[in-house]
């Protein structure tokens, strides 16, 4: 029972010290950030395929496939996010018709 409140108070302190962090972090750090932290999801999406391969049981099977599918819905969301971030920064052409205008003022 004690150890069981110890990790519940350990798991809330980390939630209220992340949020802090994370809430601190500009948005022109926010990229480089998301980066390393597809890298760590990457790491955590191989081990969870080493467990799956590994699983001797049935409901090892099946935590493993799940921590699988969650891995990577984490890992192609953090790149959707670095994608959208990485848009602000781009700057926006004028595009170009086949008659060589610009689009803008054109008629």
């Amino acid at each position: 029972m004690d150890s069981s409140v110890a990790l519940l108070t350990i798991f809330v302190l980390a939630v209220f010290v992340g949020f802090e962090v994370v809430s601190k972090v500009s948005s022109t750090l926010h990229t480089p950030l998301m980066s390393g932290a597809n890298a760590i999801h990457g790491i955590i999406l191989v081990g969870a395929i080493i467990v799956a391969g590994r699983a001797e049981s049935a409901a090892v099977l099946v935590v493993a496939l799940v921590a699988v599918v969650l891995a990577t819905v984490n890992l192609v969301g953090g790149f959707v996010v670095t994608d959208r971030m990485l848009e602000m920064f781009r700057t926006r052409r004028p595009e170009v018709s086949a008659d060589g205008a610009t689009g803008e003022g054109a008629e």
